[in-house]
């Protein structure tokens, strides 16, 4: 069985004026990352939208010395970006559709994702998202620490750094055996 987890696909991540934002190549994404989605959603493969979900006053969070702030809870930040939004409003009521906040770059880190994988028997994720270099690049670590198979489409990542973007796609592959498409 197979997931799909899209991570971080959000306003503040992705619009131009976004807090955080990859920008043009980010949005260059869009579509594939709305069509993937929507193809996994009313097959009734399970999808889990993780997305960053920052609370302003932890003085504590390490990304607050690294990052401006972003995805901070209760901005119009947090929202899908996109279509992506609307077609999640249509279909968070179904039982393939899980969102889950994250406080970390890792979709697993602090969460219950591997536990609701593991529910349904799931072995293969196909990652999607933003930033390929750090959150989607952390999520496959930890997923391939847990014995998951990696997909990767290259259609629907992307980054701010290019280079870093680059990296991260051939790290999947040569160091986690990840399947890029």
């Amino acid at each position: 069985m197979r997931a799909l987890i899209s991570i971080d696909y959000t306003y503040d991540f992705v619009a131009e004026d976004g807090k955080l934002t990859t920008g043009k190549a980010g949005q260059a994404i869009h579509d594939a990352v709305f069509e993937i989605t929507k193809t996994f959603t009313e097959s009734g493969d399970f999808v889990a939208y993780m997305i960053d979900n920052h609370d302003p006053n932890d003085s504590y969070h390490p990304e607050m010395k690294l990052f401006p702030p972003h995805n901070v809870q209760g901005t119009s930040g947090r929202r899908l970006y996109g279509k992506l939004q609307e077609y999640y409003d249509k279909t968070k009521n179904q039982e393939n559709v899980y969102w889950h906040d994250k406080r970390h770059y890792s979709a697993f880190s602090g969460t219950d994702l591997d536990i609701r994988l593991r529910e349904r028997e799931i072995h293969e994720l196909i990652l999607i998202g933003v930033c390929t270099d750090i959150c989607v690049l952390h999520t496959a670590v930890d997923a391939y620490n847990l014995g998951y198979q990696l997909v990767i489409p290259k259609d629907c990542v992307a980054s701010f750094d290019q280079v870093g973007h680059e990296w991260a796609l051939h790290h999947f592959e040569s160091t986690l055996g990840a399947k890029i498409v």
